[in-house]
């Protein structure tokens, strides 16, 4: 009798907590911190609560020192989103700083408090580190301590920029790109503008990696290919992926590379006219990578999934609505996740504005839509992850007229 009231009890406490969510349509409007989204059922929670733009990182740059999550934020004096596409290095900068969020209790603090405007998105989650660069200049701050130092001032002959820290936290990676480059960026900064003209110009790039201890700079290799989007492993601590940057349908763009042998692998070679493969990423055990595949461009959706011991590769295939700009996956490769698309996107989808949660079945994704974006401007990319826990989806999205960071539960 007793464990049938205690039943009960929990039951009713269940309902009542339920009950007391808000089930509204997302977006269009200011929400309130926590609702029910009408349209699936599911719970979205504002995370970062603080007034300003706040951006969290890169679909692939994992942001997590425990269950704590670092992001960028601005003051409210800062302009929202532009209508050109919108990351971090083009957020508004009026006081863009580092914060730092604890996703138990959503607690935020602080991290820099630097009056010139900083730029990258690297955390080293083993020793709680995070790693940013200011022009020529990158630090390592240390969460734990509060403890900020210099690691490495770049030479007036080499300009470039960190984007990934190796598995060990040993090593920096990044591109170095020329002067003639950065001078067509500058007159160009719409995607729409410098992206074939950088791709059609051939000038030598360069990857590189810097010991964090040391500050020795290491050229690896350089090439007239447009080498960009570099990825230390999470796993293996000499392993850097890359690509071939440029029109999708006229790259192989996947590739990695053996710091310590020099070896330069092709991950993905396309097989067929327009065919296009991009969006790499690590799964968390570094074993695999993942990447948006569409054979040929526009018609038929896949994820592909290439096995970094073996060469070998598998791809799991999807609507077109359920297409996605980024895709993600958790923990153990079990679940993936997609922040949908607009009909401007690469997939022409009608009804494919959704926050997506994938399971893989066979050699197709089932899916299950977690957030209604149709009133989220895509110029900022969702970029989703899962939470530490697996228990939510994080993005980031403008729907409520600023950016901020948001979270929904997989469990209705």
């Amino acid at each position: 009798m007793k464990f049938k009231i205690v039943t009960v009890l929990f039951f009713l406490f269940m309902v009542l907590e339920t009950m007391a969510q808000p089930v509204l349509s997302t977006g269009g409007k200011r929400m309130p911190d926590e609702w029910i989204d009408s349209a699936t059922g599911h719970k979205v929670i504002r995370l970062t609560r603080r007034e300003g733009n706040s951006l969290s990182f890169y679909f692939h740059n994992r942001p997590f020192i425990g269950n704590k999550m670092v992001f960028y934020g601005t003051s409210p004096k800062a302009a929202p989103p532009s209508d050109q596409k919108v990351e971090i290095s083009n957020m508004p900068e009026a006081d863009r700083q580092i914060y730092l969020l604890d996703l138990s209790n959503l607690a935020i603090e602080k991290l820099t408090n630097r009056s010139l405007p900083m730029n990258g998105e690297i955390v080293y989650n083993k020793g709680g580190k995070v790693y940013y660069q200011i022009k020529d200049s990158v630090f390592e701050h240390t969460v734990r301590s509060g403890q900020t130092r210099l690691v490495f001032v770049f030479p007036s002959d080499f300009k470039a920029g960190i984007t990934t820290i190796n598995a060990n936290g040993t090593l920096l990676g990044g591109a170095w790109a020329s002067d003639e480059e950065k001078e067509i960026l500058r007159k160009n900064p719409g995607k729409g503008s410098y992206f074939n003209l950088i791709y059609e110009a051939k000038f030598p790039r360069t990857l590189f990696t810097i010991d964090v201890k040391t500050g020795q700079l290491n050229k690896l290799f350089t090439d007239s290919a447009w080498l960009n989007n570099v990825q230390f492993s999470s796993t293996y601590p000499n392993l850097l992926m890359f690509c071939h940057e440029g029109p999708w349908h006229l790259v192989d763009r996947i590739w990695n590379m053996n710091i310590s042998t020099g070896a330069i692998n092709l991950v993905h070679k396309r097989s067929m006219p327009m065919e296009i493969a991009g969006h790499e990423w690590f799964s968390s055990d570094g074993k695999t990578i993942f990447f948006d595949l569409q054979q040929p461009r526009s018609q038929y959706f896949f994820v592909g999934a290439y096995d970094v011991q073996k060469g070998t590769e598998q791809k799991y295939s999807l609507t077109r609505d359920e297409w996605s700009v980024h895709f993600n996956s958790n923990r153990d490769n079990s679940l993936f996740c997609g922040d949908g698309g607009d009909p401007g996107q690469v997939a022409r989808a009608k009804n494919g504005q959704w926050i997506y949660l994938f399971k893989p079945t066979g050699e197709r994704f089932e899916s299950e839509k977690l957030v209604d974006m149709r009133h989220h401007n895509y110029k900022l990319e969702p970029n989703v992850m899962f939470s530490p826990d697996g228990k939510m989806v994080i993005f980031r999205a403008n729907f409520e007229g600023f950016a901020s960071v948001y979270g929904v539960e997989l469990e209705k």
